[in-house]
C-alpha cells in the first residue's frame, strides 16, 4: 500500500491511498495542521515502526475503509454499512491504543529536540524514563526528522509518498499507567472510526 501527503492550500494536508485489497479510496483531508508533521504522517510512522498491524493503516492496508471512504459514490452506503458492522478485534484496540500511547509522546519529544517547544506538556513527567529511552523511540524519532525536512521544505500542491508493509509480527507494547496525558478531541473520533484520536498514555515499546 502507498499513502500520499499531499501539502494543500490553507494550511491543510490530504492523504490518498493506493492500496491492493478493498474497495478504491477517496482523498482525505487530515485533521489539523503540522508545519513539519502532519498528524496522521506520525500515526504512519508510529505505526510502521511499532509493527501495529491493528492500527489504521495496518486496517486499510488489509482492505477497510476505516476513517476513509469509498471513491465511488454508489459504493458509499454498502461500504459504511460494511464498516459500522465491523467490530475491532482485542488485538485491533490494543494496538489503536498503542498508535495513540506512542504518537502521544513521540511528537512532543521531536518538538523539544527541534526547537519547536520549550519543554514537554505537564503528563510526560509522569511517562516511565524506560519508555523515553526505548531503542523503538528512537527509530520513530529518526524517521520524523526525515519527513519533517522533507515536508516543510515541500512546495503546496505536492506530496510524499510512503510505502507499507504489512508488519510480520504486531508487538503488544505494555501499559504505562502512570502517564495520563491531557484528553483532546480528536481522540473518540478516531477510535470510533471516524477520524484523528487524542493522546494516551505512553506503553513500554517491546
Amino acid at each position: 500500500m502507498r499513502v500520499t501527503f499531499t501539502k494543500a492550500p490553507g494550511r491543510r494536508y490530504f492523504m490518498t491511498i493506493e492500496r491492493e485489497r478493498g474497495v478504491e479510496l477517496a482523498p482525505r483531508q487530515g485533521p489539523g495542521y503540522h508545519d513539519y508533521l502532519p498528524h496522521d504522517a506520525v500515526h504512519f510512522v508510529v505505526e510502521q515502526e511499532a509493527g501495529l498491524a491493528g492500527g489504521v493503516f495496518g486496517r486499510v492496508a488489509a482492505g477497510q475503509s476505516n476513517i476513509f471512504s469509498a471513491a465511488d459514490p454508489r459504493l458509499l452506503r454498502r461500504s459504511a454499512r460494511r464498516e459500522a458492522r465491523r467490530r475491532p478485534t482485542a488485538a485491533q484496540r490494543l494496538d489503536m491504543e498503542s498508535s495513540e500511547s506512542l504518537a502521544s509522546i513521540c511528537l512532543p519529544m521531536w518538538e523539544l529536540r527541534a526547537g519547536h517547544r520549550t519543554e514537554l506538556p505537564a503528563w510526560a513527567a509522569r511517562v516511565e524514563p524506560d519508555i523515553l529511552r526505548a531503542p523503538l523511540v528512537d527509530r520513530i524519532m529518526a524517521r520524523l526528522d526525515e519527513f519533517a525536512e522533507r515536508w516543510h521544505a515541500l512546495p503546496v500542491g505536492t506530496g510524499i509518498t510512503l510505502s507499507w508493509e504489512p508488519p510480520a509480527v504486531s508487538p503488544r507494547p505494555r501499559a504505562s499507567p502512570r502517564a495520563r496525558p491531557a484528553r483532546t478531541p480528536a481522540r473518540a473520533a478516531r477510535s470510533a472510526g471516524a477520524g484523528p484520536a487524542r493522546a494516551r498514555p505512553p506503553r513500554r515499546p517491546a
